[in-house]
Formats: structure tokens, sequence, C-alpha cells
């Protein structure tokens, strides 16, 4: 059965993403109402409750008015917590609109987002309504509810804020794998100092150092390619027991870092690692292929067990080497200029046998 947040989310982002709500017949003539006038209904009967509190003590109608006086308090204070919840709220939910969202979070955030942000199709008029009520205790909740929901969305300014403050989210950002993976490619020291630019890149023509290429008695050993009309030229062939020994410290540490916040490694692993999809591939696609069957799910897989920690690490290695260092490896000529010239194909494949032969002779 399909994961109901993938289902939704999938087709909201499709909905929106398509401009389609603009050739729906009647809607662009329809009377749209979209004034939620969340903290004008929240603080509407305020203002008369604050009053009879005042007079309570000033006619000395509250006993040692401790109560009354800390009503007063939690109402005074009420409009800065309502402006700080309602940041808080819309800083979580524009998480649904990031390029690399996680279909996996629970769809009634990006239905929040559509109603907070205004996006056609969720407006009063077609059913969708928030309201924001202010608790006794002085903490206040936001309220969701409308067609696509099962029940309302509730939020609470004070779970929220735990959440917060504990560095969790409420709404799972994925994380930036492109800028950590290239960043890791320059820390890795594969390639030399002067292939990294002033601004902390790989200069476009970046190669791995010639010291993790193989070598054959002492040579480069090369690898003949065929380039077509009976010519060939070298490539280099990389020792990659050599170049994973040299990445397996910095790739252990990222992985133990990403792993630190396994929220955001549900995140990685579903958009990204499960599949193996790169970046430009995810972007092209209009359902990521990694939100399906393969995916981790929040509310179940959240403390991640050893094992799902140990295959995140293996996928995350496996990811890095597939779509950012394999490109560094192949067909990559030799920089000395004599070994990267075109020759006749035949004649290379023989002088190398032959050098291969008398090597094993003379040993």
């Amino acid at each position: 059965m399909e994961n109901k947040n993938i289902q939704i989310n999938l087709l909201i982002q499709q909905v929106l993403q398509s401009d389609s709500m603009a050739y729906i017949p009647g809607y662009i003539s329809s009377d749209v109402d979209i004034e939620f006038r969340i903290l004008d209904r929240a603080y509407q009967d305020t203002g008369k409750y604050y009053a009879r509190l005042k007079t309570a003590i000033q006619q000395n109608k509250c006993g040692d008015c401790v109560d009354v006086n800390e009503q007063i308090n939690i109402l005074e204070r009420a409009p800065e917590v309502s402006l700080e919840f309602l940041k808080n709220v819309m800083s979580e939910l524009s998480v649904t609109e990031t390029g690399n969202y996680d279909p996996n979070n629970y769809y009634g955030f990006m239905i929040a987002n559509s109603i907070m942000t205004e996006k056609p199709g969720f407006s009063r008029t077609d059913g969708y309504m928030v309201s924001l009520n202010l608790l006794q205790n002085g903490n206040q909740e936001l309220m969701f509810d409308g067609p696509l929901f099962e029940k309302p969305l509730v939020i609470n300014s004070s779970a929220l804020s735990t959440l917060l403050d504990s560095d969790t989210s409420m709404v799972v950002e994925t994380p930036d794998i492109d800028a950590s993976m290239s960043e890791l490619l320059v820390q890795s020291q594969l390639f030399s100092p002067d292939m990294v630019g002033e601004n902390g890149k790989l200069s476009a023509g970046a190669k791995i150092s010639e010291e993790f290429a193989i070598k054959f008695n002492g040579e480069l050993d090369y690898e003949i390619i065929d380039i077509g009309g009976g010519k060939g030229r070298n490539v280099l062939r990389y020792d990659m027991d050599k170049i994973e020994k040299k990445l397996n410290p910095f790739i252990n540490a990222e992985v133990a870092g990403m792993l630190s916040a396994e929220q955001e490694a549900i995140a990685a692993w579903n958009v990204y690692l499960s599949k193996g999809t790169s970046v430009e591939e995810d972007a092209q696609m209009v359902q990521n292929a990694n939100a399906a069957e393969s995916s981790w799910i929040y509310e179940t897989d959240l403390p991640l067990r050893q094992d799902k920690k140990e295959r995140f690490a293996y996928k995350y290695k496996e990811y890095f080497i597939n779509n950012y260092l394999k490109q560094f490896l192949t067909n990559k000529l030799p920089s000395v200029e004599e070994d990267a010239a075109v020759f006749d194909l035949e004649e290379a494949r023989k002088a190398k046998a032959d050098k291969f032969m008398e090597a094993n002779q003379q040993n």
C-alpha cells in the first residue's frame, strides 16, 4: 500500500508546480476568501476579559487575586508569544518548499504551509481554516483543518519551543548532500592544493594526484582506450584500495556528523541514498526515486537501529564514490604530454603486451 504522506505531498507539489489551478474552469472568476484573520479572531474577546479581571482587582472581588494577576500577566504577554509562535511555525513549514524536501514528512505540514502562504486551492472558500487559540496556562495552539486533513493538525506553542530548543525539527529538512560531498572531495587530500580555487572548490580541470594511480615496475600503468579510427590514448588507472584508505577517515567523520541528527539522516536516506540517484536525476523526476518502498519512516524508525546506521554509512560512501568521485577516476589523461598523445591502437597494445612479458621473464 502506498505511503499516504508520499501520495499527498507529491500530489500537492505537482499541482502547485504545474500552475494547473489557473486552468480550472471558473477558478479565475471565483470569489476566493484568503482572509483567515488569525490574530483578529484570537484576540477578539480578550479586551473584555482583561477589563473584567482588572475590575475584579479594583473592587476587591478576587480574594488574594493571585490567580487573577496571573491571568492578567498571561494576557499581557500573549501578543509577544503569538508573534514568536507564528514566526516559528512559518519557519518550520517553509521547509516543505525546499527543492529536496522528503515527502515522507507528515503531509499535513505541506497543507498547513499552503494555507499560510495563500496557495491557490487552500483558501477559506475551498474549506480550509486556521485558528489561533489562547490557552489559560499561557500556551497557545494553532489548529489547521480542511478537506485533505483526516483530523485537524494542532501545533502547541510550548511543545514546538521544546523541540526547537533541543535542536529538533517539527518538519525535517533534508541535508544539502551536494554541498557536503563537494566539500568532502576538497578535504579528502586526493587532490593537490593547486587544484583548489580561491572559493574553496575544486577547479574545472581538477584531477586526482597521480600518487594514487596504479604503477607497474615503478612506472604509471595506463589503460589503453579505443578512440576510433584505429587510434588509442592512455588514461590513468587508479588504485581504489589506496584511494579508499585515504578517504575512509573523512567519510567516517562526515557520516558520524550526519547520524548525530537522526531526523536529517533519515531524510538524506529517503531522498538520496537508498536508491543512489544523483542530485541531477532527482531534480528531473516527478516522484523522487527514493520516496517509496525503500523509505525509512520517521515515526517507526527513530531512533535508528545499529544495522540501519551501518547501512547508512555503506550507502553514503557508495553514493559519494558513484556520484562525486567517479568523474575524477574516468578517462583521465596522464600529465606527461608524450604519454597523453594519440597513437596507433594495435601497435600500443602489442608494445604493452611485450613489456608485460619481458617484465615477467625478468622476475
